[in-house]
């Protein structure tokens, strides 16, 4: 058993609406993403002691990204989806889980639908500027498997190169 890196989970995103017609991508220059689940409980006190009732499930996905020089498209949807009220899809896919039998070239992965409800840009003058995005979620999600690009797998690390020269 071994430690998962960080970089080896990546996370793509597509606007719902384009989903006939656009490949799911990732956000250039990601320096860290997360994932939360919270319940809320009321408490309600009996002559017996305390009872817990559970509230609603609330999941979030956060993204942070360097703001690249040349704008990033993925940056630019997300931040009209929060405008528009656009319903985003969002894949979790662990790279290191490969698909087996009938989901060789896949990888693991978590989907789900939901809203971009926080974009911010901030930019100090001592650090790069960086784009910080929250999706509230809608319900707990799909487990599957992802088809996950060349492209999009150079997110997450190089991608091998041969030794032999490429052309041009």
């Amino acid at each position: 058993m071994s430690a998962i890196r960080g970089s080896r989970i990546i996370y793509l995103y597509r606007i719902l609406a384009d989903a006939a017609t656009v490949d799911a991508t990732g956000i250039a220059f990601t320096t860290e993403n997360g994932r939360t689940k919270s319940r809320d409980a009321d408490t309600t006190e009996t002559k017996d002691g305390p009872i817990r009732t559970p509230g609603a499930l609330e999941s979030e996905i956060t993204t942070t990204a360097l703001f690249a020089s040349e704008n990033d498209e993925m940056i630019d949807k997300l931040e009209k989806a929060v405008d528009n009220s656009d319903k985003v899809e969002v894949w979790e896919v662990n790279l290191d889980k490969p698909g087996e039998t009938e989901n060789v070239g896949k990888f693991a992965a978590k989907y789900f639908q939901g809203y971009v409800t926080e974009f911010e840009l901030t930019s100090s003058a001592e650090d790069h500027a960086e784009a910080s995005l929250t999706f509230g979620l809608e319900g707990t999600g799909a487990d599957g498997y992802a088809t996950v690009s060349d492209e999009q797998q150079e997110l997450a690390s190089y991608a091998f190169a041969d030794t032999e020269k490429t052309g041009a």
